[in-house]
């Protein structure tokens, strides 16, 4: 083994050795932020590879920067030209292609950290260790950004670029419930770094720093790891080669426009009489006429609902959820079977999720103690494993340290008390009540104009059907001819 790669390998050991004190997920991240396309990608690496051969590759040696000095780095002139001479390509091309390596973290800028590009001069720059390649697919995680941010932090004593200032900030109240932990393993890593040689301290310092900012770009910096938006098919997944890729893509794609039609047609079908701009407005539109009737009837907690309105809570649960007087009817139907603690809790984790910071803790305390704490007045029943969760969360409180609890709630009354709502003799009588009130009120009420018009109209037709007096009328014609002025010709 050459001393180039013992160097890299030993490179590579201390960055696995480091990034190993940080809890991480195996799983791989199919978020928006990070999923790569692995034939690009691979086709880049072996690009890579061939740039660090010790006998073709481009020159890598020594460069002095200030009093350090920089093991294995290359100028950009240098990547350049080798691109140039290897693909047959001009200089701008080659630097493209330069620049685009470097937007994708396989080369790194060792001086200017914030443009991710390829200068054509003695700026120095360094081959990424394979551990961050993007085909490794660690998942960015947000825990592991804090610790890096934190850790620079310590190192600069609080000077830290302007966005990163401003995700820092952002991450600290974020995750304010595991700070302390986040603080401790950047002071950990902080001072494993401060037993390295400074050579390495530098460069390691540079490659972690080139990472972040390849995965976690500066505001108005177009990211290379930004694939729009989310697909239908696994972004890890390898290509796939022979019959099956003229065959795979046609019956996947029927087989998705069948479904989507599917559910587009169910949804049009069930929503095209509750669509203003599909459906009449019963009893009338507001908005063309002067009556009020239909805000009247649509009030949140009107006595009385409309038949359309009723007919939506059998839509979905979460349709009777969002109606207040849906929940209203709910709630009636809770309290007779001795279940409305289940709804109750599920109104106070909306309210918390929803409410005021400046009373975020009290609320989440009060719920505590009234629907899950030990003898609580109103106890609700979930299961241990999401009991252990909240109790956990509840020691840092914040506006969705319920929502375990409240989606298992929230799936027991919809799977168990809303079928049997939709049959109950509740729902059977306000069904009853809302299409008699419907009928009462299905005349439309005209518009001011369409009155005024039919006035006029009716005082036409009576002055066109009363008798003319012949006289009266030759003696306002005689008086109107007498007012008139002389005409210039009579002069």
């Amino acid at each position: 083994m050459c001393v180039c790669e013992r160097e890299r390998e030993r490179e590579r050991e201390r960055c696995k050795a480091s990034h190993n004190m940080t809890i991480r997920n195996v799983l791989r991240d199919h978020g928006q932020r990070y999923r790569p396309r692995m034939a690009c990608l691979k086709k880049a690496e072996k690009v890579v590879l061939e740039m660090q051969d010790p006998t073709t590759g481009v020159k890598l040696q020594p460069q002095r920067l200030v009093i350090t000095t920089i093991p294995h780095a290359i100028t950009g002139e240098d990547i350049v030209v080798w691109l140039a001479d290897r693909f047959q390509i001009d200089a701008q091309e080659a630097r493209s292609f330069g620049s685009m390596l470097v937007a994708l973290g396989y080369i790194y800028p060792i001086q200017d950290h914030k443009r991710l590009v390829v200068k054509p001069d003695a700026s120095l720059y360094r081959f990424q260790t394979p551990y961050f390649w993007p085909t490794q697919q660690w998942p960015v995680e947000d825990t592991d950004y804090a610790i890096y941010l934190a850790k620079r932090n310590i190192r600069k004593k609080g000077i830290l670029e302007l966005h990163e200032q401003e995700q820092y900030n952002h991450l600290h109240k974020w995750m304010n419930h595991k700070w302390d932990f986040i603080v401790m393993q950047a002071k950990e890593q902080y001072r494993a770094a401060k037993e390295r040689k400074k050579p390495d301290r530098v460069v390691f310092d540079c490659q972690e720093r080139a990472y972040w900012v390849v995965h976690r770009p500066p505001p108005g910096t177009v990211s290379a790891m930004d694939y729009g938006l989310e697909r239908l098919i696994d972004p890890n997944a390898h290509e796939v080669t022979g019959e099956s890729l003229r065959y795979f893509p046609s019956v996947w794609s029927m087989v998705m426009c069948f479904s989507l039609h599917c559910r587009l047609v169910k949804y049009c079908a069930t929503y095209k009489g509750h669509d203003p701009f599909l459906s009449k407005c019963l009893p009338s539109n507001p908005w063309l006429t002067d009556d009020v009737t239909y805000w009247a009837l649509n009030m949140p907690n009107v006595e009385i609902p409309t038949k359309m309105r009723v007919e939506r809570w059998t839509f979905s649960f979460g349709e009777l959820l969002s109606d207040p007087r849906g929940r209203d009817d709910f709630r009636l139907f809770l309290k007779k079977e001795f279940s409305g603690e289940n709804l109750a809790f599920w109104e106070g984790c909306e309210d918390l999720k929803w409410g005021t910071a400046a009373t975020m803790k009290e609320k989440a305390e009060q719920i505590y103690k009234t629907f899950l704490a030990r003898g609580a007045p109103r106890w609700i029943n979930i299961d241990g494993k999401t009991m252990e969760i909240t109790v956990k969360g509840l020691k840092h409180p914040h506006r969705y340290v319920l929502d375990a609890a409240q989606t298992h709630i929230y799936m027991l009354m919809k799977k168990d008390s809303y079928g049997r709502y939709l049959k109950s003799p509740v729902f059977k009588e306000t069904t009853k009540k809302a299409l008699f009130a419907l009928n009462l009120n299905r005349r439309p009420s005209l518009s001011p104009i369409i009155i005024r018009q039919q006035e006029q109209e009716q005082k036409a037709k009576m002055a066109a059907s009363a008798p003319v007096d012949i006289t009266q009328v030759m003696s306002k014609l005689s008086q109107q001819g007498k007012e008139a002025p002389p005409r210039q010709e009579d002069k």
